[in-house]
């Protein structure tokens, strides 16, 4: 029996991989070890997950910790190293964009064991972004790409990637927001927040681009207070935003109308989303889940690697400044909104899809 070794290590990892374990438990043809590099620390970010998600603990956990970029990949390749040594893989799974997902990439190759990247071929081309480096090297050393949207095919196949190493399999996030769905509608978690469904919107925010940068982050701020004069505004606050806690309170408006909150676990976060009017946020995977939700996106950022929920989703990219921000939400609030559709293959089938391929392809 074939074994797989599954890296995960923040947030989006947990989401897209719980299908994944339970497809390959099912199948029964590979033993699977799952290890976690610790990226997210925090418990709500992490530990959490697991328990919302039905995930098994993981057999690993490298403890790694919040550290500067190179640090921590580094930190992680050196601690994988004697786990693999141990482990022996036949295939190692990363997922995403994140720093485990770089280093768990470089790990397999310098043992020589096979790569799988679920989510491959996304593109922001923006190269100033960390997560858009971590995903084109892992690219260009998998042996197996998992795509989610037809333009990561053609991304992939613009950077020479060998067609039969490239599988559209559709969106694996989508699997675990089916599974839950019985779970988050029965939630109701906008009660916990004194509002009522589709009478309120979410804030979320965690890029470094974003929140370190003092002059955007005050633009931001201003704009959602200027905005929740009209409506009122759920934010879960990243870890990253924390740190500056005298910062958003000099900023933050005492109406009340902006409602800050702890960071949730994944069920309850979908149960917000589920019931708000609309949502800003600078998040990748919140750009996806509110497609499928069929809830308005406002994303503030200046571009996509996941151009799909702007084409043919409830997503729109609106930049950072004060005024684009305040006026897209303005134009929601007065009832123009965009109707999006589901993508092909969101269907909660990807990760039987993905056992499938590499079951034929591993024999």
């Amino acid at each position: 029996m074939k074994k797989i070794m599954i890296i995960v290590g923040a947030r989006p990892n947990f989401i897209k991989v719980s299908p994944l374990i339970e497809a390959i438990k099912k199948d029964k043809s590979f033993n699977f070890v799952l290890v976690h590099t610790g990226q997210h620390y925090d418990y709500k970010m992490s530990d959490v997950f697991f328990r919302d998600l039905d995930m098994p603990a993981p057999n690993y956990n490298l403890n790694v910790g919040s550290k500067e970029r190179k640090t921590q990949i580094k930190e992680i390749i050196v601690k994988l190293n004697p786990i693999i040594k141990k482990e022996k893989p036949d295939l190692m799974v990363v997922i995403g964009d994140v720093n485990s997902t770089l280093a768990g990439a470089k790990a397999a190759k310098k043992n020589k064991v096979l790569l799988a990247h679920i989510e491959a071929g996304l593109r922001s081309f923006d190269k100033k972004m960390a997560e858009e480096s971590n995903r084109i090297f892992t690219d260009k050393i998998s042996d197996f790409l998992f795509t989610t949207e037809p333009s990561a095919y053609k991304n992939l196949i613009s950077e020479k990637v060998e067609r039969n190493k490239i599988f559209h399999v559709g969106n694996i996030m989508i699997d675990t927001l089916l599974k839950s769905k019985r779970k988050y509608q029965g939630l109701r978690v906008y009660r916990r927040f004194n509002v009522c469904k589709k009478n309120y919107a979410v804030l979320t925010i965690h890029r470094s681009e974003n929140v370190e940068n003092k002059k955007i982050f005050q633009g931001i701020l201003e704009a959602v207070n200027e905005i929740s004069k009209k409506i009122k505004i759920v934010w879960p606050v990243h870890p990253r935003c924390k740190k500056y806690k005298a910062f958003l309170s000099s900023l933050i408006s005492k109406r009340g109308n902006l409602i800050l909150a702890e960071s949730l676990g994944y069920v309850d976060m979908i149960s917000l989303l589920s019931g708000a009017k609309f949502v800003i946020t600078d998040s990748g995977g919140i750009q996806e889940e509110t497609s499928f939700l069929g809830v308005p996106c406002l994303t503030i950022r200046n571009n996509t690697e996941r151009p799909i929920t702007v084409e043919i989703g409830t997503n729109s990219i609106i930049g950072t400044k004060k005024e684009n921000i305040i006026k897209s939400a303005k134009k929601i609030l007065s009832g123009k909104t965009k109707k999006g559709k589901i993508p092909d293959l969101w269907d909660g089938k990807v990760a039987g899809r993905i056992v499938k391929i590499l079951k034929r392809k591993m024999k």
